[in-house]
């Protein structure tokens, strides 16, 4: 069941976005289907505005990206266009790890402008030979999209760069935001050209389209959507000087799936959304998840591979073998280290440079002997950075051949022009060890495709004149700063700010046992050849498929305006309490049992004591009047404070600390809800839980006669979570053999007595009509204990219970209620049908 916010997300783009041109007319849908929308009051209604609805199914994915997997180039003479596959695109390659009956469909933008009255012609000629769509963002627009936001706000920031001053980073540009949604917006609308929601899988890649799962959410709120982020993701602390930081975690957990490439890059996302939007992530059976509003969302981490076919046919390639017979004779006893790096700032070429001269200066026996080849891939950017990267490389790189070189060595070989794979492949198979040193990257696959190539071929063998069944070597020398580098266990592991360190590994790299650089090499090609990127691919689709298993059981409803719509999830028996439903069971009713939580429920929340007002006293005061009723506020406060605030209330029993005592009216004595009396664990809890709260800034702890409570409300979230977790798995290992239970609540651990909550209802005769509201988790128990306990195995029949959470959230109980207002005015009903007809 689909359900529609009530705002339009282009609402949040600017008016002078109304201006730009728009995409070009739609292509016939090869699939669509009429939405079925639901209102918030439950009421189905029909969304036809769908062009036309086709009869046919076809089951596929969608890979959605900035770019796709295309070159294109027009003819000068002729005019036409001309489109080829980018056969070193991820996203083409990914398809080797999907089903063949898989179709897939790509959605990105093309790398070249198309004349508006071309767009169409071009746009049926991608999807029926290439299955592209392209989206065609108005060239304006893309400016301020992929050069402005992309890359001016959100590739510094994921890369720990802040806008310490307008010559460092660029200030937040309000006008470059309202571009991403924009171009977030256009993505959607050509997605939902060729959906089918009931079937299709999307799957959105990278940080270009972080708000593109909310439009299609808001659109289908049953679609089957994934999202990997190939960037790193940056520290809570880093990423919370984003001014939309909100907007984009909100619109990531619209998908089903996320991916990331390490476990760090996860943990900051997970962290980001723990502090700033109070989402807590937990683990079952290997899987990270999220619960929000009712959904789950599933945290992904695995590093993208590589092709292995492509690599291994460049390695045979004729022009890689006779460029590898070129090498061995140009390098004929020379030992090469090789760097591989595009030239940006944090690529760490001139640090890896420095490393060198620091090895040779340490090492003299190497002059003469080692060669740094140093590939420098063409730069995706010409800003000042990249100027000062190059300017710096080659002012170190002369510096090095002019102190150690002489006639016929140079101990340092940049090759800045572009370098065909074939001739990298070369490099790869003659290099004795290959360094990457970068400062920060999302994940690198160099180290891969080094070892991929030193692995070799019987062809590549014969070219260097080695027989197939010599050892395989390779030695790595990686920055622990990159992607790739947790799943290189064979690699040796550095800090590219340590320039002694660097040298050291490249020293140990060269010097290193053939033995073990063997044993290194095939720990590492094991990891490779099995984690390609055919693997990453059907792994990340079969965790996608089950992460939507569920989504046709539950009701779904769109709530929220703009960037803050979400979906809100909850079993098709969970609804909202009305009158009109719990009123004709309430008159019919003649021993009636309610327990009423306080705090939140009848009265709004509140950390200090608030009386309640005297709206409140009157209703309960009415409902306490029946005889048919035993009316009961449950809290987890003290008796004192609870007798002194229902003093009014003369018939009203009262459960404190959550029912271990228990007052049946005002004229009635507090009786320990409990066999036992003794609170001797009390005091081998309490010197464990001061060690807790002395260690932890904020944390305090309130002591209650039948309980013990440690309060983390004020502490900083993640350090309040690390103590939770660690005190609750120590106080029950300390207090196992004590007759109490120890219970994690919202920001609080709690230690009380065993079944406390199931003798609440131990009154005699049996009800047969319960009504139980309540707010958090500890009501939960409540509703739990209602169902299972109070009135199983008795030959009575049952009473009607109605157990009511606060708030449209997931709950054990059957109804909800909005909030306290709503509760009041579901008592004063019930109040005004105990009165006389």
């Amino acid at each position: 069941m689909v359900a529609r916010s009530f705002i339009n997300l282009s609402d949040l783009v600017s008016g002078d976005s109304s201006n730009l041109p728009q995409t070009p007319k739609a292509l016939p849908q090869d699939i669509t289907v009429p939405g079925v929308m639901f209102d918030l009051d439950g009421e189905q209604r029909d969304d036809n505005d769908s062009n036309a609805v086709s009869s046919e199914y076809h089951h596929k994915i969608i890979v959605v990206a900035n770019f796709l997997p295309l070159n294109a180039q027009k003819e000068k003479i002729s005019g036409r266009w001309c489109f080829t596959y980018d056969e070193d695109s991820i996203l083409l390659q990914l398809k080797d790890g999907l089903s063949p009956d898989t179709s897939i469909v790509y959605v990105g933008s093309l790398k070249v402008d198309v004349d508006a009255s071309e767009q169409e012609n071009v746009s049926l000629k991608l999807l029926e030979e290439f299955n592209c769509l392209p989206t065609f963002i108005p060239s304006d627009l893309q400016k301020q999209f992929y050069n402005g936001f992309c890359k001016q706000h959100l590739w510094p920031l994921f890369h720990y760069m802040l806008p310490m001053s307008p010559d460092y980073c660029n200030r937040f540009d309000r006008s470059l935001w309202q571009a991403y949604i924009s171009a977030n917006k256009i993505f959607a609308d050509k997605v939902m050209e060729v959906i089918n929601p009931e079937h299709d899988y999307v799957w959105v890649h990278d940080y270009h389209l972080m708000l593109l799962a909310t439009f299609l959410r808001r659109r289908y709120s049953q679609i089957k959507l994934g999202f990997f982020h190939h960037s790193p993701f940056p520290s809570s602390e880093i990423y919370r000087a984003l001014p939309v930081r909100d907007e984009i975690l909100k619109a990531l957990l619209n998908a089903d799936l996320i991916g990331f490439h390490t476990f760090d890059y996860a943990r900051h996302f997970l962290s980001c959304c723990s502090r700033l939007l109070g989402v807590k992530y937990e683990t079952n059976r290997g899987y990270i998840k999220l619960e929000y509003f009712g959904r789950t969302i599933f945290i992904k981490i695995l590093p993208v591979g590589i092709h292995m076919g492509q690599l291994q046919s460049a390695l045979n390639h004729p022009s890689s073998l006779a460029k590898v017979r070129e090498m061995c004779k140009k390098y004929e006893g020379k030992k090469l280290i090789l760097g591989v790096d595009d030239m940006d700032m944090f690529k760490g070429i001139n640090l890896k440079l420095l490393a060198m001269e620091q090895l040779l200066q340490q090492h003299p026996e190497f002059q003469g002997e080692l060669i740094l080849v140093q590939i420098v891939n063409p730069p995706r950017s010409n800003g000042n950075d990249v100027k000062e990267e190059r300017k710096e490389a080659y002012i170190t790189s002369k510096r090095i051949n002019e102190r150690f070189g002489f006639e016929g060595y140079e101990p340092v070989i940049i090759i800045d022009r572009p370098v065909p794979l074939y001739e990298k492949t070369s490099y790869f198979a003659l290099a004795e060890c290959c360094v990457v040193n970068a400062l920060l990257d999302g994940m690198n696959l160099i180290p891969y495709k080094y070892i991929v190539c030193r692995q070799g071929s019987p062809i590549m063998d014969d070219a260097l004149e080695i027989s197939s069944e010599s050892p395989r070597t390779s030695v790595l020398v990686v920055s622990e700063f990159i992607g790739c580098s947790p799943s290189l266990s064979g690699a040796i592991r550095v800090n590219p700010w340590d320039i002694n360190a660097v040298a050291d590994a490249l020293n140990l790299a060269i010097t290193m046992p053939i033995r073990e650089k063997q044993l290194r090499h095939e720990k590492n090609y094991q990891y490779v050849s099995s984690h390609d990127v055919a693997y990453w691919a059907r792994s990340f689709m079969q965790d996608l498929q089950y992460s939507c298993k569920d989504h046709y059981s539950k009701n779904c409803w769109g709530i929220g305006f703009g960037l803050n719509f979400r979906i809100l999830a909850l079993s098709p028996t969970f609804k909202k309490l009305s009158v009109r439903h719990i009123v004709p069971a309430y008159k019919k009713a003649n021993c009636r049992v309610l327990f009423l939580d306080y705090d939140g429920t009848v009265a709004t929340q509140a950390s200090n004591a608030e009386t309640p007002s005297p709206e409140v006293i009157n209703v309960l005061k009415n409902l306490c009047s029946d005889p048919n009723n035993t009316v009961f506020i449950v809290s987890g406060r003290g008796k004192d404070i609870l007798s002194a605030w229902f003093d009014q209330c003369e018939n009203l029993g009262i459960a404190a600390e959550h029912g271990y005592f228990l007052r049946w009216g005002q004229q009635s004595t507090w009786e320990m809800n409990h066999i036992s009396a003794n609170f001797s664990w009390k005091s081998i809890a309490e010197p464990l839980l001061r060690l807790y709260t002395e260690a932890t800034d904020g944390s305090d702890i309130e002591t209650k006669e039948s309980a013990l409570v440690w309060n983390y409300h004020n502490v900083d979230p993640d350090f309040g979570s690390w103590q939770a977790k660690q005190l609750l798995d120590h106080l029950e290992s300390l207090l196992a053999n004590e007759p109490v239970v120890v219970k994690k609540g919202k920001h609080i651990i709690e230690i009380q007595p065993q079944e406390v909550l199931s003798t609440m209802t131990r009154n005699g005769k049996l009800p047969d009509f319960v009504l139980s509201i309540g707010d958090d988790r500890s009501d939960e128990d409540m509703f739990e204990g209602l169902l299972t306990k109070a009135y199983g195995g008795t030959s009575s029949p049952a009473p009607e219970i109605f157990s009511c959470t606060v708030g449209q959230k997931p709950s054990k109980a059957k109804y909800y209620l909005d909030d306290t207002v709503d509760v009041r005015s579901l008592l004063e009903a019930l109040a005004t049908a105990s009165g006389p007809e």
